[in-house]
């Protein structure tokens, strides 16, 4: 594996927090054409807090961490039956990371004691009875070689060590400092994979844990942390809602999954496959969409803390797409300070939504004291749990009505038809990136960028999947067929005098 691929920028950088509300998914693996193709979602551990660390017992069973009674223990869930069932529950502790050790019917994981003792154990899962492993050392992940031969995290000051453990003759060997959470054994090799993390560019390592011979496989962006393989030897990694599966010595490029057509999916990061390759467990965050709809329950509660908690410390509130309203959670604070369960005069009532990404677009109904004052439309952007933006769109009951234009230009966009398409526009029609990066000025670099598009792909398509209308502007969620992928994406069209002047594009 002696081949560099470089995916760099084929990554959006993401940012995980730390023990965020997660669930645990898991998916159909299909193969059609030479793709792969991912149906069936399920949640699997369909629990309040975090559910994390999936890994195959064997083709029908799956263990991860789970939160339960204040604590994460280890449960097991069985895909036929769909049932799950708790085979640890340690009083005083938490455990992490369970893997079924080779040659038994045992599995191994990461015990966090109260006291703060960080020892990987071995339980029994008939009876939950354990022994530790490591006492020696603080584990971070692991995965196991061979029933003797452990490769592991060592946790040491500030980072973690690639330590590879002969448990029968307790011979203990750093391989690599600073590396990260991701271990696997490499499917049809005796080769395991590891992120190094001790220069700039993080890379997907080999490891020999008998030769101790280590080779560079792939570089990754800094924020990816999680990869795992399939059978065939191709790599699986992820990046928000897209999946990039690839060969490291291929040539080709690698093969995007999107997600972003399920809601519940915010983020992934843990995967596994089964050993069968029929099934894919991933992690992934708590939706942003149920982030955002805590905020107006709590806004609509009255409950000021509730709802302010909602929202990060620096968060940004515009009007759209970027007239600074105010900054920071205190000054919104003081903005609804009569916010309180006694105090209650308006109300918010979501009557659309659209989601993509990180970002919730409402369209909501506003009452005060039950009487209809207005609709508006209000864009979230999530980060790390919490709402960093707010951007309003205020209704205009005066102005005229923008979707048949809007619709014009959809229709001559699925036919193709660059004049048609160009003069739902005006001259100086201006397209951004959400918020307010322009893209391109006037119609003829519209032209330029649209023309070839148009004459080189035949299946060109967009499906209307959501349309939100407000004042002068139509919202479209959208949904794109071109040159055989599929893919989501929202425009925010703003009409004046009967064209299209401004578009932003919300991805």
């Amino acid at each position: 594996m002696k081949k560099l691929l470089t995916l760099t920028l084929l990554f959006i950088s993401i940012q995980l927090s730390a023990q965020p509300n997660t669930e645990v998914y898991l998916m159909d693996i299909t193969h059609a054409d030479g793709k792969m193709k991912l149906s069936n979602l399920r949640n699997i551990s369909n629990n309040e807090g975090y559910d994390n660390q999936p890994s195959f017992y064997d083709e029908n069973t799956i263990l991860f961490a789970g939160t339960r009674n204040g604590q994460t223990d280890i449960a097991r869930y069985t895909i036929k039956s769909s049932s799950i069932s708790w085979i640890i529950d340690t009083a005083g502790g938490s455990e992490y990371s369970p893997l079924r050790i080779p040659k038994s019917t045992a599995i191994s994981a990461v015990r966090l004691d109260t006291s703060g003792l960080q020892r990987l154990y071995e339980y029994d899962t008939s009876n939950g009875a354990s022994k530790v492993i490591r006492k020696d050392a603080k584990v971070g992940y692991h995965v196991w070689y061979s029933d003797d031969i452990l490769v592991h995290t060592i946790l040491v000051d500030n980072r973690m060590d690639l330590v590879v453990s002969n448990l029968t003759d307790g011979t203990h060997t750093t391989v690599q400092k600073q590396v990260g959470r991701s271990l696997h054994k490499i499917p049809d090799t005796e080769l395991v994979s590891y992120i190094a993390k001790d220069q700039e560019n993080w890379f997907v390592k080999s490891l020999h844990p008998i030769t101790g011979a280590t080779e560079i496989i792939s570089q990754l962006p800094p924020t990816t942390e999680d990869i795992t393989w399939m059978a065939d030897g191709s790599m699986l990694t992820a990046t928000g809602n897209l999946l990039y599966r690839f060969k490291p010595e291929s040539k080709e490029n690698p093969e995007s999954i999107n997600l972003s057509e399920y809601e519940e999916i915010n983020s992934v990061s843990r995967m596994a496959v089964s050993p069968d390759g029929k099934y894919l467990a991933l992690v992934a965050q708590e939706p942003i969409s149920k982030i955002v709809q805590k905020q107006v329950d709590s806004y609509n509660a009255g409950d000021l803390d509730a709802f302010v908690n909602c929202y990060s410390e620096n968060v940004l509130v515009t009007n759209f797409p970027a007239d600074t309203l105010y900054v920071g959670r205190e000054k919104m604070r003081r903005n609804y300070s009569g916010l309180s369960p006694d105090n209650k005069v308006y109300e918010v009532e979501v009557v659309n939504r659209i989601t993509i990404g990180n970002k919730v677009i409402d369209q909501e109904k506003v009452t005060k004291n039950g009487v209809f004052q207005q609709f508006q439309v209000a864009l979230y952007e999530v980060e790390n749990n919490a709402i960093s933006s707010m951007r309003f769109i205020f209704d205009d009951k005066a102005a005229p009505n923008p979707e048949t234009i809007v619709q014009k230009q959809l229709d001559k966009y699925n036919a193709r038809d660059i004049d048609g398409f160009l003069q739902t526009y005006t001259e100086d029609v201006q397209l951004f990136n959400f918020p307010d990066q322009e893209r391109s000025k006037g119609q003829e670099e519209m032209r330029k960028g649209y023309a070839g598009f148009f004459e080189s792909t035949p299946d060109l398509h967009c499906e209307i999947k959501n349309r939100i209308v407000i004042r002068n502007i139509v919202i479209d969620e959208e949904y794109i067929t071109a040159n055989g992928n599929n893919f989501s994406a929202v425009a925010v069209y703003e009409v004046e005098n009967g064209k299209i002047a401004k578009v932003t594009f919300v991805r």
